[in-house]
């Protein structure tokens, strides 16, 4: 009786070969490359003035007194800091861009409301309403200036009557319509975006529960919308606290201060003190309460992006 043996042989699969470090590394090169020209453009647009500013700032330095130029430290800073008309324009400031943007984001999320729904030529409003924004800011500012504040032969002393000067009585008020007129079609395009992306089964389900139209938009609407009332409202401040062309075209900071925002005092302190380093120093502080307020603004957009993600 003859026994047959049967001998299996077990095969090792062989592990892939990686690719060598320096191929990966090429190849990530080879995608960056292209980038490298706008990087290297930024950095000399943006980074290399502001390290100018930054020295400048530490200089006592006026150009009336051009043999006398010294480091100074911090001293510029403290005098920023201390400044009443440097606290009046950072108050102003502050005025200046709450109001408009306030003002902004409430009127755009009228507009974006009426403009969501359905009607003849949709199409054509939209584009005319988005046409302030896409104005010169100083074009903007010299007409509302001269076509609409005007005492003698503006439109709104024209359909009121009177003689009043707009500008003169009411500098503040002057220069928030102006920017509002501009801003916002800005924040209806952003509340017409979050408004066209709620689910139709939602407010549906909410009409089929018995709810009216205020209820719907306060329980379901406003609260889909928060995200983007949000980012309307970060990114018109970071644009709006750098205002100069308005204040300086409508106003010129008056009368007396009344109007004097941060960029118009640094231009006042530039051109017409000649105190570069302090000049800078403000400069350089306008430009980190700028990167705070930035940065509140990048966690809004991350976290929006998160939340269309996760729908």
């Amino acid at each position: 009786m003859s026994q047959t043996r049967t001998t299996g042989v077990v095969v090792t699969p062989r592990a892939p070969v990686a690719a060598p470090a320096r191929g990966r590394a090429d190849g990530r090169w080879a995608r960056r490359a292209p980038l490298l020209p706008a990087l290297v453009f930024a950095i000399v647009v943006t980074q290399i003035p502001f390290l100018v500013t930054l020295y400048l700032s530490t200089l006592d330095w006026n150009a009336l007194r051009p043999g006398e130029r010294s480091f100074a430290g911090l001293a510029n800073y403290a005098q920023v800091l201390t400044d009443g008309r440097l606290r009046a324009a950072l108050l102003n400031t502050v005025v200046l861009t709450a109001c408009a943007v306030v003002a902004s984001v409430l009127l755009g999320l009228g507009v974006a409301i009426l403009l969501d729904r359905r009607f003849p030529g949709r199409g054509v409003v939209r584009t005319l309403l988005i046409t302030p924004f896409l104005v010169m800011p100083m074009a903007a500012a010299l007409l509302w200036k001269h076509a609409i504040y005007n005492p003698a032969y503006g439109l709104i002393n024209g359909i009121v009557g009177g003689s009043t000067d707009w500008v003169s009585q009411y500098p503040m008020l002057s220069v928030v319509a102006t920017l509002v007129w501009q801003w916002t079609p800005f924040m209806m395009l952003i509340i017409l975006a979050g408004l066209q992306s709620q689910s139709t089964e939602i407010l549906e389900a909410a009409r089929v529960d018995g709810a009216g139209a205020w209820q719907i938009f306060s329980r379901v609407t406003l609260p889909h919308l928060r995200p983007y009332l949000e980012l309307g409202a970060l990114l018109g401040s970071i644009y709006l606290v750098q205002t100069f062309d308005a204040v300086f075209t409508i106003t010129q900071g008056g009368p007396g201060t009344a109007t004097t925002n941060l960029p118009y005092e640094i231009y006042l302190t530039t051109f017409r003190k000649f105190e570069y380093g302090e000049a800078a120093a403000a400069g350089v502080v306008v430009v980190i309460a700028t990167i705070v307020v930035a940065t509140f603004a990048l966690r809004v957009i991350s976290s929006l992006f998160r939340l269309e993600d996760a729908r």
